[in-house]
């Protein structure tokens, strides 16, 4: 399973629901509050064109790296099948 990191916000229902969609699926992650954490949160700034876009996920690392913004439920499902 590719490592997956959670760039959200606590008070953001899409990051709460793909937090949840992570956990109920057993599928493991780590989360990085970028309300919390200023470096993060240019990182999504950059990675979304100007937009402070919550969440964005970066799945894996290197060359094989995926990144989704404000994916669906359906979407996580298909990109970690």
């Amino acid at each position: 399973m590719p490592t997956i990191v959670i760039y959200g916000a606590q008070d953001c229902d899409d990051t709460q629901r793909t937090r949840n969609y992570l956990t109920v699926h057993n599928i493991p992650f780590d989360e990085v509050d970028i309300a919390q954490d200023a470096q993060a949160e240019q990182f999504v700034i950059f990675i979304n064109r100007g937009y402070r876009s919550t969440p964005t996920l970066v799945i894996g690392e290197g060359q094989r790296k995926l990144i989704l913004t404000e994916p669906s439920d359906e979407q996580l499902a298909a990109e970690l099948a």
